[in-house]
């Protein structure tokens, strides 16, 4: 059974830049920037039926302009019990729209419905439970300004996963390519 999901690629130069914002963080452990993605819909483990149907889906799925993205903060999910730190990215109506293709058109390949909300982002580290809130606001208040970075967006990736405790590797399985509108 595949661990799928479909996202966004980072480029190198961009994954460079972020990995700049690494510190030191107890219970950290930081994601090694060659797996930095924008995560578009979680799958997870799918039967092969499902993981085909999705490829078909993606392949025939209407061209889009290509467009970029913009990176414009640093943060951490898990508020009392912080479970990462991340970079936000702006949920412009463009990577929306795009999402809300990708949640179709997995439900139409026979993945279940999506429960969590859409929160655009690029995951820089995972945090064990010795990474308490005063330790992630100190390093957050630390971080200094963030000058925003442009991703651009010219293909949606189809990114296996190998069962570990997240954070990759991951391996593009196929890359479907945004057309003109």
């Amino acid at each position: 059974m595949p661990r799928l999901f479909t996202g966004l690629e980072i480029p190198q130069q961009i994954g460079a830049a972020l990995s700049l914002k690494r510190g030191a963080l107890r219970g950290s452990r930081w994601i090694d920037p060659s797996d930095y993605h924008i995560t578009l819909r979680f799958l997870g483990d799918v039967e092969v039926e499902v993981a085909e149907a999705l490829h078909e889906g993606l392949v025939a799925a209407r061209p889009r302009a290509p467009f970029s993205v913009t990176l414009d903060g640093l943060a951490s999910f898990g508020g009392d019990r912080p479970r990462a730190i991340l970079a936000t990215v702006v949920p412009s109506p463009e990577l929306l729209d795009l999402q809300a293709e990708q949640e179709r058109l997995a439900r139409q390949a026979g993945a279940e419905p999506e429960r969590r909300k859409f929160t655009p982002h690029v995951t820089l580290a995972r945090l064990r439970r010795e990474a308490g809130p005063e330790d992630v606001a100190a390093y957050l208040g630390k971080g200094g300004l963030f000058t925003p970075l442009t991703v651009p967006v010219e293909r949606v990736a189809l990114f296996s996963a190998r069962e570990s405790k997240g954070g990759g590797p991951y391996v593009v399985e196929a890359a479907y390519p945004l057309g003109s509108d």
